[in-house]
């Protein structure tokens, strides 16, 4: 498929042709629904923790005879039943983490990458570069290619400026081609990717 190349003037200067094999794959949201858990999943801390029986503070004594009182019988004052006591079957400290192969996670990226495209929510730049590191000045020009929330990706090193100007506009994130992802293409509504990221993109997953 061919795609217009624009620059930050939101000028057309020229195409580019996109390869099916990264760009043409149908949508499918059972993969991407199983990549954005997993990245989700190795984000998680896991230090949710509550104590057993054996970690609260109290004595071992058995808090009245057996028989003969009327109550039900306790045998530890640390039970779940009663005030300060113990969690049964509470979180413990883990890891949330879960396997998903290699095969699966570049088929997913490539199924994010088409269902922009498909969307109509894909547009491929000249350039990701600015000669200025202000923000107001980089937020104008994405405001006249009609971008408030989207991703840019650039090849594999980032133009400083850019990078800096970019950092405090809310909703526009600016990755290199290598930090690619499918949650950071999903949460944004716009993925823009330059001429570089295009053919670094390409020559990596196909």
């Amino acid at each position: 498929m061919k795609a217009t190349i624009k620059n930050l003037n939101n000028e057309t200067v020229g195409e580019i042709e996109l390869s099916d094999d990264v760009f043409g794959l149908p949508s499918r949201t059972d993969l991407l629904a199983r990549m954005v858990n997993w990245q989700l999943a190795k984000r998680r801390a896991g230090t949710h923790k509550t104590k057993t029986i054996s970690e609260i503070s109290g004595t071992g004594k058995k808090p009245y005879r057996q028989k003969g009182t009327g109550r039900a019988r306790q045998g530890s004052m640390r039970s779940a039943q009663f005030r300060g006591g113990a969690t049964i079957f509470g979180p413990v400290v883990r890891s949330h983490e879960h396997d998903l192969t290699k095969k699966v996670r570049k088929l997913a990226l490539k199924t994010a990458l088409s269902t922009k495209a498909a969307e109509g929510k894909l547009v491929v730049l000249d350039a990701a570069s600015a000669e200025s590191h202000k923000t107001k000045d980089l937020a104008a020009r994405l405001a006249t290619l009609g971008l408030s929330s989207a991703l840019i990706i650039d090849g594999s090193n980032l133009n400083e400026n850019f990078a800096r100007a970019s950092r405090n506009i809310p909703l526009i994130d600016v990755l290199p081609e290598q930090g690619a992802n499918v949650y950071d293409i999903l949460r944004r509504d716009t993925l823009v990717l330059t001429r570089n990221a295009v053919e670094q993109l390409e020559a990596r997953l196909k």
